[in-house]
């Protein structure tokens, strides 16, 4: 029996795996439709498709860990089919590009973040027997003409700029995406009226800095403004934000509309001033503070989350107090939480990697413990309010019970009745956890049209 060869092959298929931020699933969507446009189909079975992609993040080591051991598994799939193609995308392709292709590799085809349009040329040699490496960064590459292929129907992302000029030491983002270029407005806006028009209930806009965004003198704020004012019954996220480019207009916009969600992710890393001027975050706790109060200000039920770094380069028990502290004065209701994890090419690579593995460990876990009690205490208020939720399918855990999000992105678990996916539905909290609100869906006269939730049900 013969396996069959990609060359020969009516019908080719592309398996792609993503990795990582939500950047890299709106380029696994540019990448399909790129390969759609030469004649590839979307498969989900790894062990029949012609050509297997991994979409990768460099951010932290065990992210590009998982890869390496993710190819060892893919060798076994394309020792059964010597013609499958298996290609490496993304930042992890552009700063690993010579160890991805070494004698004993796996890996046939190599494509950094701006180089998605040169895929079929090189599955094409890849297929005759020719590796290729394409990982050149770009400064004016946005795929503005390219229109993603998407398979989910109620929330979409859309990538809005790419890459980012701030430059904190520990990050890796600058030197695999390149530098900050925006996308028209014009353009965006049509993706948008497209999205509407194809039934998406929800977008979110993104950015490695989403809210530097320019473009012919009008900034983000302009641009959300314009997205919200295609259809007022779309919701409008973004992510992720600087403090330091968290303007009073942008907080003012997002107050002025109500189908923009009150939901922020604002970074901060930490709360010692000392580490951010190492991390080269170009904002002071102060400054921080005082862009929490505004938009506290503006929107009183606003939705915070965060990213904090634990046991970066010569962080002292001082400064991890000092964390704990502002977590405690911001009182988030979410975060991403992380161990430092040193990357070559950034500055702070050449501070050393001095906090012992297990003071970070300590650290982290006693972050995650505050931010989980406060979590569980700020969801607990939420027991008894009305929160309007957008149904986006059965619950993880049990398939008679919907779930969906509010506008403050936090989940909602509720019974399942004749709601529709993509409907929103008025839902009274009736219990949370630090994770998830449990409640149950009102009619039109504001009654709970099911009983409350037996209480063993554990989350979503």
């Amino acid at each position: 029996m013969t396996t069959p060869d990609i060359q020969t092959t009516t019908r080719r298929t592309v398996y792609v795996e993503t990795y990582g931020c939500q950047m890299n699933a709106a380029d696994t969507e540019i990448v399909l439709s790129v390969l759609g446009e030469d004649g590839y189909t979307p498969t989900d079975d790894l062990a029949s498709a012609d050509v297997v992609l991994l979409n990768t993040c460099s951010v932290r080591d065990n992210a590009e860990q998982r890869i390496h051991g993710r190819l060892t598994n893919i060798a076994w799939h394309k020792r059964q089919r010597p013609g499958m193609v298996v290609g490496v995308l993304g930042c992890m392709a552009e700063r690993l590009r010579r160890k991805l292709v070494g004698d004993d590799s796996i890996v046939d085809v190599v494509v950094g973040p701006d180089e998605y349009r040169a895929l079929p040329d090189l599955v094409r040699d890849a297929a005759g027997g020719t590796r290729g490496v394409a990982v050149k960064l770009s400064r004016v590459e946005t795929y503005d003409d390219i229109t993603p292929i998407r398979t989910e129907g109620i929330s979409a992302w859309l990538s809005v700029m790419r890459g980012c000029d701030k430059f904190c030491t520990f990050c890796v983002v600058p030197f695999t995406r390149g530098r900050e270029r925006s996308r028209s407005l014009d353009s965006i806006v049509r993706e948008v009226e497209g999205l509407v028009g194809h039934g998406f209930r929800e977008v979110t806009l993104l950015g490695q800095n989403v809210n530097s965004y320019r473009w012919e003198g009008r900034d983000f704020a302009d641009l959300l403004a314009a997205v919200a004012d295609v259809d007022a019954g779309l919701r409008v996220r973004y992510t992720t934000s600087h403090p330091q480019d968290m303007s009073d207009k942008l907080i003012e916009t997002m107050a002025s509309r109500r189908n923009i969600c009150e939901y922020i992710h604002l970074p901060v890393q930490s709360g010692s001033n000392r580490v951010l001027r190492l991390m080269n975050r170009t904002y002071t706790v102060e400054h921080y503070l005082e862009r929490i109060e505004a938009i506290d200000r503006a929107m009183p039920n606003a939705v915070l989350s965060t990213d904090i770094i634990a046991g970066f380069p010569t962080e002292t028990e001082e400064d991890h107090r000092e964390t704990l502290e502002l977590i405690r004065r911001v009182g988030y209701d979410g975060a991403y939480m992380f161990k430092y994890s040193p990357r070559e090419n950034t500055r702070a690579w050449s501070m050393g990697d001095d906090v012992p593995e297990e003071t970070k460990g300590r650290r982290l876990q006693e972050i995650i413990d505050l931010q989980k009690e406060i979590a569980h205490e700020r969801n607990q208020r939420r027991v008894g309010t009305v929160e309007e939720v957008l149904v986006e399918g059965p619950s993880k855990r049990e398939d008679r019970e919907w779930r969906g999000r509010t506008d403050g992105n936090q989940t909602v678990v509720f019974p399942h009745g004749d709601e529709q996916i993509g409907e929103t539905i008025q839902v009274r909290i009736q219990r949370a956890t630090s994770a998830t609100l449990f409640g149950a869906p009102l009619d039109a006269e504001g009654r709970e049209r099911f009983m409350p939730l037996e209480v063993v049900v554990a989350g979503a």
